[in-house]
């Protein structure tokens, strides 16, 4: 049991030294990073494509993680520099990969304000891996239902943000934002709630709001 729990704590080392060193770099050039975890089909992609439109003149850039394909980045490449990272079958990104993906960006000389991950739809292997981001977004959406703050606490808990997407639908589900507050006021009271519709744009403007303001506050060496 101790080898097993002394390789589990090596690779997590291994991993926070490697984000330390992606976190530095992005400070250096003025870039603010955004970590966006959620479960499949909560939205990820339509956000960052709605999210890069609204940012206007900053220049932008998405690290996509799927276990397959390239579909998001597809999409995602009419709007900002795309580099996908397909994991075979891993439930998470991790921040060797984000690493390799920064070089892939060129980011030292791309004059970059805004990389977002958007990293494999899963609500618990991403949770604990830090990618080097300045802040993390955890994103639910109506359909999934009003009990997965509860259940999937290790995901709200660290986060520095959290949307709810897909408002627009939550007449029709029955959707109970107030137990999403309730489970909220116990686990996290730091982090936003930003209720949203990507496809709409309802509460977009205050998503787009919270990243500028975070811009403002990392300030830029470029």
């Amino acid at each position: 049991m101790t080898k097993k729990i002394d390789v589990v704590k090596n690779v997590l080392d291994a991993n926070d030294e490697v984000a330390l060193e992606n976190r530095k770099l992005m400070q250096q050039y003025g870039c603010l990073s955004v970590n966006i975890i959620s479960a499949p089909g909560s939205g990820k992609t339509t956000l960052l494509e709605k999210t890069i439109v609204g940012l206007g003149g900053a220049k932008s850039a998405v690290i996509v993680g799927d276990l397959q394909t390239a579909r998001d980045a597809e999409r995602v490449a009419d709007v900002a520099a795309v580099v996908q990272i397909n994991t075979e079958g891993g439930c998470h990104l991790s921040a060797g990969q984000v690493a390799a993906a920064l070089e892939k960006l060129d980011i030292r000389n791309a004059a970059l304000d805004y990389i977002f991950i958007e990293n494999v739809g899963n609500m618990v292997c991403p949770s604990g891996f830090d990618l080097g981001e300045h802040y993390r977004v955890a994103m639910l959406s109506t359909p999934e239902g009003h009990d997965k703050v509860a259940k999937y606490n290790t995901m709200f808990q660290p986060a520095d943000v959290i949307l709810l997407n897909k408002i627009d639908l939550a007449e029709v589900l029955e959707f109970d934002s107030s137990c999403i507050r309730d489970d909220l006021s116990k686990i996290n009271t730091r982090a936003p709630l930003i209720e949203l519709s990507a496809k709409t744009g309802e509460g977009m403007d205050a998503w787009l709001a919270w990243l500028k303001n975070a811009k403002a506050k990392l300030g830029s060496s470029k």
